[in-house]
């Protein structure tokens, strides 16, 4: 059985030291059909195994304690039953495209992971209400979506992929915002898309590991 809150606690320390989250930002894990667990309201690099909240779909409410905006992480679970892990974070170039109304496009083999282009959630609004939360999933048409001046929202099939994917949601947005000052930015043609594409699970895998190695680094 995997140790849920550990992982957690390992995204979230990875997302810290890569600079996608500042004092805000959480991520969970499917436990269950109807059940999630998700970090605890604090700064990502300050929880342990032990803080980790536990989230019912049953219930009609959110429990005490948790994140305000574990409402994203719900109306996801209850709306797409092939996400398995939610990443909720502020990658700052991502967020500054969105307010400039720059769409991030795949440029780069990585960047079509996303897809043929990130959608924007149109309303910059805490998501702290089940309305909003739905309203967020409905935006969400692949595994990435951008709040407009407000984050960005990335799920996988594994914690690791999705915080991986928020890690390539900010390197694309990065290559966007250079290749836009130094000319006319072209994404990459269809087929080489669905090529990147086909090696997504291997490549996203590895780009977990580079994250949570960075630990031992320092």
């Amino acid at each position: 059985m995997p140790d849920h809150a550990a992982l957690l606690v390992q995204a979230g320390a990875a997302l810290a030291r890569s600079g996608l989250v500042t004092a805000f930002g959480h991520v969970s894990v499917r436990t269950g059909d109807d059940s999630f667990v998700i970090s605890p309201p604090v700064p990502l690099n300050r929880f342990g195994a032990g803080d980790v909240m536990a989230v019912s779909l049953a219930d009609a409410g959110l429990p005490p304690g948790v994140p305000k905006e574990a409402w994203i992480h719900r109306e996801l679970y209850a709306s797409r039953p092939d996400v398995q892990a939610v990443c909720r974070a502020q990658p700052k170039v991502t967020t500054a495209l969105s307010s400039a109304e720059v769409t991030i496009r795949p440029l780069h083999g990585q960047g079509a992971f996303l897809g043929d282009c990130v959608p924007v959630h149109p309303d910059s609004r805490l998501v702290r209400d089940q309305q909003s939360g739905r309203a967020l999933a409905q935006s969400l048409r692949g595994d990435a979506v951008i709040m407009r001046g407000n984050g960005a929202v990335t799920v996988g099939p594994t914690v690791a992929h999705a915080v991986a994917l928020m890690w390539v949601l900010e390197a694309s947005a990065e290559l966007n915002a250079a290749a836009a000052a130094a000319g006319t930015p072209t994404p990459l043609p269809p087929d080489e898309q669905e090529a990147w594409r086909a090696v997504a699970p291997e490549l996203l895998t590895r780009i977990w590991h580079h994250l949570i190695d960075k630990e031992h680094s320092q």
